[in-house]
């Protein structure tokens, strides 16, 4: 138990009903484990077998405060740290190469398993309760609640939903993330609706504050730009405006003001206001395909990469995109960097990770970098984008970073600039997310 957990109190009753009903064909504390992007590259990976153990659901406990976690993957499953110790509370064994991704509920998080986003409970959460809050932790555990995909894709959370996208078929499942919690312990799924794009693609969607639907557009053969429909269920939705200028759009990301962007092979689309803005690449391979963005600033971060034959272009140019004026600046930051290297702090600051081991803490408006925080040795990307890489992930004012060479995660206080705890690991990291509590 992590040690500033209080001691074991007495479960609600609602609670120790709610407990029974989860499902428990899962892993339990010694046995756990979906970049919203399917990587650098347009396909998701497959995980093997789960060989899941059954957990007691009797462990809950009642936290003074919420508990946030960090899950991240390895060749032999997936592991979870309490975030503020960096201690491991859970682990499962589970083959293959499984991707991560927060359900946005603070609570779960979906693991793709490549014929489904399958639903693991990470084991810390908070319930309201009147003019206060319980906050819980309990044995984290995978879940028998999955949603069936063909080829299990991007992951997207804005405006209250959850909006999964199956490659193959082109399907888009959209819910309340707020109801995500109480239907996985009933072990069920949340009411859902389901569009289908005309053609199946690597693609993305976004539902939006109004209810409308951004969709990417493209086929087996490519992908060439978005569509806006509008509110309504399924099928029903009708297109209220396209934009086909975005050759190998991929990604996305959204920034103050609900201004929506994907990248482009030279450029990047923005949606804001009813309309679609092209901002064009200074370069005619300009690619943008993996973003960054933050609530508390209209600048998107970006990569950049201007050598469509590279095998693996190692870039030192990042793009910063502002969706008030639709204008691009492109910053040398003096390293390269990989697809995991993105991140947004609390502020909206930039956060680059770079390969001499160094954070950048970028001013999105003028550029400028501000800080450089020391944190991993100097790396190499591989050419093989499942490979372990050293990997960002923000969560509050704290960045984390893996460190596969040395098995070591890093914790970093973004506000006073330095890394103030590291942990030893298990196994290798590769992929790294978290939820709340």
């Amino acid at each position: 138990m992590p040690h500033h957990l209080t001691p074991m109190t007495p479960v609600p009753t609602t609670l120790k009903r709610r407990l029974r009903a989860l499902p428990i064909a899962a892993v339990g504390l010694s046995a756990l484990l979906l970049t919203a992007c399917v990587g650098p590259g347009d396909s998701a990976g497959t995980a093997g077998d789960v060989s899941p153990s059954a957990p007691s659901t009797a462990t809950a406990k009642e936290a003074g405060a919420p508990t946030p976690r960090l899950v991240y993957t390895h060749d032999a499953g997936i592991s979870v740290l309490d975030a503020t110790s960096l201690e491991q509370v859970g682990t499962a064994e589970m083959s293959g190469f499984n991707r991560l991704n927060p359900a946005g509920d603070g609570r779960h998080v979906f693991v793709s398993t490549g014929d489904s986003f399958r639903l693991f409970d990470a084991g810390a959460w908070t319930e309201p309760h009147g003019d206060h809050s319980h906050h819980y932790v309990a044995n984290p555990q995978l879940t028998d609640v999955a949603f069936a995909a063909d080829k299990a894709g991007h992951v997207v959370l804005h405006a209250g939903k959850t909006v999964l996208f199956n490659d193959s078929s082109g399907k888009v499942e959209s819910f309340e993330t707020s109801a995500l919690a109480a239907a996985v312990e009933d072990g069920k799924l949340p009411p859902t609706d389901v569009y289908t794009t005309p053609e199946a693609h690597h693609g993305v969607a976004v539902e939006l504050e109004d209810g409308k639907l951004l969709v990417t557009v493209g086929n087996e053969e490519g992908r060439s730009g978005i569509a806006v429909l509008t509110a309504g269920k399924g099928q029903d939705r009708t297109e209220v405006v396209r934009n086909e200028e975005c050759p190998g759009v991929h990604g996305e990301a959204v920034a103050a003001g609900e201004a929506v962007v994907v990248g482009c092979e030279n450029g990047m689309l923005i949606y804001k206001g009813g309309a679609i803005t092209k901002v064009a690449s200074p370069d005619a391979y300009g690619r943008m395909g993996n973003q960054a963005g933050s609530e508390k600033s209209p600048v998107i971060l970006g990569d950049y990469k201007v050598d469509k034959a590279a095998e693996l272009e190692r870039p030192t140019r990042i793009s910063l995109v502002n969706t008030e004026t639709a204008s691009l600046q492109l910053v040398d930051i003096g390293t390269s960097y990989s697809f995991r290297s993105l991140g947004r702090g609390p502020a909206g600051e930039a956060l680059v990770l770079g390969t001499d081991g160094g954070l950048r803490v970028i001013e999105p408006l003028s550029g400028a970098v501000t800080a450089t925080i020391p944190v991993v040795g100097a790396w190499e990307e591989s050419t093989t984008w499942q490979d372990p890489r050293p990997t960002l992930f923000v969560q509050g004012s704290t960045a984390f970073v893996t460190e596969p060479a040395t098995r070591t995660i890093h914790a970093v206080d973004l506000g006073a600039g330095k890394v103030v705890k590291s942990a030893q690991l298990e196994h290798v990291p590769n992929e790294l997310t978290g939820v709340k509590g």
